[in-house]
């Protein structure tokens, strides 16, 4: 009986491991891409493309005659067709504010700056998940947590024999351990 008893746990583990591997397996995926992404968040923005373009400011003009339809021709310039804002950072500059964009011109130089935003494809989206952005995330992101600690301890009793944890697999835990306690050692967090 006991031995049949331990062959029905094995099965279940077995089971409860691959089923819950496929199921998180998306969102692993995602968190992992997030991870690498905001590991290097001083690197390059991982939420947002910025595309910036130069414009030329076709005639001469002063903020002292602004006014919205001028401001509105000034979206023709870079495709955009209406504007939230405007204000002067000084006396001869405008900065007109867009969604998702912004448009600084100079009229001292006769130039000025156009950048948009674009959200970076999978990465953005990724984020939001994994900084638990969307209000409510927080506890599924906590159920993740759980679930990735079961799929981790499951995955520790698959094999058995010298390939299992009582085998190798000891090694290897203990081996995987040194890298993060030798970081925390190193910089005196332990």
């Amino acid at each position: 009986m006991r031995k049949n008893a331990s062959k029905q746990i094995r099965k279940l583990n077995i089971a409860a491991h691959r089923d819950l591997g496929y199921f998180f397996s998306s969102l692993i995926i995602a968190y992992c891409l997030s991870g690498i992404a905001l590991n290097h968040i001083n690197d390059w923005n991982p939420d947002f493309i910025i595309h910036k373009e130069t414009v030329k400011i076709p005639g001469k003009y002063s903020t002292k005659e602004l006014n919205d339809e001028l401001i509105k021709g000034f979206g023709k310039l870079v495709g955009e067709k209406s504007f939230k804002v405007y204000d002067m950072p000084t006396a001869d500059q405008v900065k007109i504010y867009y969604d998702n964009a912004s448009l600084h011109l100079n009229f001292g130089t006769g130039t000025g700056v156009y950048e948009k935003l674009y959200r970076r494809p999978l990465f953005y989206h990724a984020n939001v998940l994994h900084r638990n952005s969307v209000k409510g995330w927080k506890w599924a992101s906590d159920v993740f947590a759980v679930m990735l600690i079961t799929i981790n301890v499951t995955g520790l009793f698959i094999l058995r024999g010298k390939y299992g944890i009582t085998g190798r697999g000891k090694w290897l835990i203990g081996l995987g351990a040194l890298p993060p306690l030798a970081v925390l050692i190193i910089y005196e967090i332990v």
